[in-house]
């Protein structure tokens, strides 16, 4: 009989005990599972949910961008995302594969419809341990029609996922005003919407909506389960933007830019046109621009410039000064005073005239007006209004501070208001500088009879699912910084400054069928050392204007900075070649009836030879005419244009006496009326140029020799104007930019 061991009785014994702890461990857990339904703090109704469940995510709509007729301006589309399946797995039948088989000619076919090198994709299609590959940026938003032309290739493998793309339909249309969407992953890998400059980035959030889903239950395999239980969240798109923006304006306004681009490749055009009554913006633009689909030209600038970039304004500063006067009582535009340069304090830098400091001599204000001199517009700031006074209408016309447009980024100028030859330059905008969006807001307060409006952008925001607005934006006034009789007056006064054939500084900017009140500008441009740049088109040229003159429909600003012209073109032009189109347009796409103007009173010259020349004068001046007697007697023997020519009213005549005949003075005459006192005279004339009178070859009150050459140089008002502003601005450089510095 065999003796048991007490060592294997207590090795039984151990046994025992362990696997009833193991066996009690396991009950345990098991009865914890069954009540709590949790691993590790899991639900596991959850994780078998979450893994036999099919998850879709329904993508919401991006709103749509309308403008202020409901044209679409962006709008989502669909677009494929291209999609290659690697994994052998997926094919159940070799006769009809669902992975890609052959990589090398797949590849091939596929680079002739995306942009992406052969090697490129074939590097793609030949990963390993994938289930399926992307294309990247190449491989997203294609057109349905690049998706039907690659499917008719029967690419094994080969598939698409549906989405949607942003889609411009007006190609490149108020591209930094509007902005574009760039697709991007966020941190959860989603790939998401996100806007970039202009409405697209300012209203993110409102444009974009939140996706849904589709969850349906299925097996281990992936097929859906008899009576399976669906779960949708609905997608809530985004909501549609209506802007203030009008299509047919702005399409007339790109177009205009782009000739002028292309005809004078300038560095940089700015361009705005407003509502003259309700501060709406109907169209902006800018050149460089881009294309918001391809985004071509996007790294030229990522500036909206009416926006975000300050200026010098120039003259076009001269409205609000000349307004601030007419309110304050103190312009009298009959009152004399001496042109040609000015000095506000005895150490301070002479402010000249744009004609080398010459001015015209003693003048009217008005006239001063009409001539751009700088000299009458700080003799209205220093001595007239007030350099205190003034300093207050700057801040009421909104320049310290933005304007508030509903865009991004908006910067305000920089009022330089320090020392006292500083307070004076800002009259004539000079060294203190303003945006374009601050000058065509304070310019609604002359345009709008008093009542200055806030620039407008957005119109309105509606929920596309219900109907309901959303945001809403009423045109709002943001103050009033003159009285209506004040505009009325400023307006009269801006509109000779185009009309005025003798010396008006915006002839260019004339319009057949319609009156326009405005301002010419040309800014100097610092140079990277701080001082202005020179030379013929170093500059900012640039008016702001507005039409009908006596009843405003809209406000117009165009700049041009550095347009390639030549010595005989002034800056005026390309900017006159961008706002006369748009303005008629733009007034004649509003049915803005054009003005049928008085016919000039055109009578017969009557006949004055055998009169005296006193009387003579007297019977001329009575028809409107200018009578000029040549000659020392008293009696008149011939005149031209002779009895009984028609003539309109306001010409001159040229009245012939005895005796020996001295040379008048002829600036500002024109050809014809030089002609006339050519032949009365018994010379021969030769010209240079178009337009006006400038200079002369024989000095006035020297006497003239029959036979002798007269001869005369023609300018037109504007170019006389922008060449003698050109020069007086590099002469300026040459001292020092004293105007520029503060110096007392």
């Amino acid at each position: 009989m065999n003796k048991k061991h007490p060592q294997m009785n207590v090795g039984a014994a151990g046994l025992f005990v362990l696997f009833s702890l193991l066996f009690f461990i396991l009950i345990y857990r098991f009865l914890s599972i069954q009540i709590t339904g949790e691993v590790h703090g899991q639900a596991l109704a959850a994780r078998a949910q979450q893994k036999y469940s099919n998850e879709t995510i329904i993508e919401a709509v991006r709103g749509t961008i309308f403008d202020r007729t409901k044209e679409v301006i962006a709008e989502d589309t669909s677009a494929y995302t291209l999609v290659a399946i690697l994994d052998e797995n997926v094919t159940t039948n070799e006769k009809q594969p669902r992975h890609v088989v052959d990589p090398q000619p797949t590849a091939k076919v596929l680079s002739k419809y995306i942009e992406l090198d052969e090697s490129e994709i074939l590097r793609r299609l030949t990963k390993e341990g994938v289930f399926q590959v992307e294309f990247g940026a190449a491989g997203r938003d294609i057109s349905h029609k690049v998706k039907s032309e690659i499917e008719k290739e029967s690419l094994p493998g080969i598939t698409f996922i549906k989405g949607a793309k942003r889609f411009y339909p007006n190609g490149v249309f108020s591209s930094h005003l509007i902005g574009f969407v760039e697709k991007r992953e966020n941190e959860e890998g989603k790939v998401e919407n996100i806007g970039h400059l202009g409405i697209e980035e300012k209203f993110n959030k409102h444009l974009n909506g939140k996706n849904g889903s589709l969850k349906v239950e299925s097996d281990l395999w992936g097929f859906l389960l008899p009576n399976a239980e669906k779960e949708i969240i609905p997608a809530q798109d985004g909501n549609n933007i209506y802007l203030t923006i009008d299509k047919k304006i702005q399409t007339f306004l790109e177009d205009a830019m782009t000739k002028v681009n292309e005809k004078y490749q300038p560095e940089k055009i700015i361009a705005v046109v407003a509502d003259a009554k309700t501060g709406d913006i109907l169209a902006m633009g800018q050149r460089p621009t881009f294309h918001p689909e391809t985004r071509a030209g996007i790294e030229k600038t990522w500036h909206n410039e009416a926006i975000e970039t300050s200026i010098e304004p120039g003259s076009t500063m001269k409205i609000f000064t000349l307004a601030a006067a007419v309110e304050e009582n103190v312009f009298n535009p009959n009152e004399y005073y001496e042109s040609g340069s000015y000095r506000v304090t005895p150490k301070s830098s002479p402010i000249r005239d744009h004609n080398y400091g010459r001015g015209w001599g003693t003048i009217t204000y008005l006239e001063g007006i009409q001539r751009s001199s700088n000299v009458v517009v700080a003799k209205l700031a220093n001595e007239k209004i007030g350099t205190d006074t003034f300093r207050h209408y700057l801040t009421a016309f909104g320049f310290e501070k933005p304007t508030g447009i509903a865009l991004p980024n908006e910067v305000t100028g920089r009022i330089v208001y320090e020392w006292p030859i500083e307070k004076i330059t800002t009259s004539f905008g000079q060294g203190t500088t303003v945006t374009p969006i601050q000058l065509v807001q304070a310019t609604t307060a002359i345009s709008n009879n008093g009542k200055m409006m806030k620039p407008r952008i957005i119109d309105k925001i509606i929920d596309p699912s219900t109907g309901e607005v959303v945001f809403e934006e009423e045109p709002q006034v943001v103050g009033t910084p003159i009285s209506k009789e004040t505009a009325q007056q400023v307006r009269d006064i801006l509109e000779t400054t185009v009309s005025n054939e003798d010396f008006g500084t915006g002839n260019n900017y004339q319009i057949e069928g319609y009156e326009v009140a405005g301002k010419t500008g040309t800014s100097q441009i610092p140079g990277a050392d701080g001082r202005y740049l020179t030379g013929h088109s170093n500059f900012l040229f640039s008016f702001l204007g507005m039409a009908p003159a006596d009843d405003p429909e809209l406000v117009v600003y165009v700049a041009v900075q550095k347009p390639n012209i030549d010595g005989a073109t002034n800056g005026s032009v390309p900017v006159s070649e961008i706002f006369n189109p748009v303005m008629k347009s733009s007034l004649q796409y509003l049915n803005i009836q054009p003005v049928q103007y008085e016919k000039a009173r055109v009578s017969e010259i009557p006949d004055v030879t055998g009169s005296s020349a006193e009387e003579a004068m007297q019977v001329l001046k009575e028809e409107g005419l200018k009578p000029i007697v040549v000659g020392e007697g008293k009696t008149i023997e011939q005149q031209l244009p002779e009895a009984g020519a028609t003539t309109m009213e306001g010409e001159r005549v040229i009245l012939r006496t005895s005796g020996e005949i001295t040379a008048p003075d002829m600036t500002d005459w024109s050809l014809r009326d030089v002609m006339k006192f050519a032949q009365t005279s018994g010379l021969k004339l030769n010209k240079a140029g178009n337009g006006y009178v400038t200079k002369q070859s024989i000095k006035a009150g020297t006497t003239v020799i029959e036979g002798d050459y007269l001869i005369v140089e023609l300018t037109s008002p504007t170019e006389k104007f922008e060449k003698a502003k050109m020069e007086d601005n590099e002469e300026e450089s040459l001292e020092g930019d004293a105007l520029e510095t503060g110096d007392e």
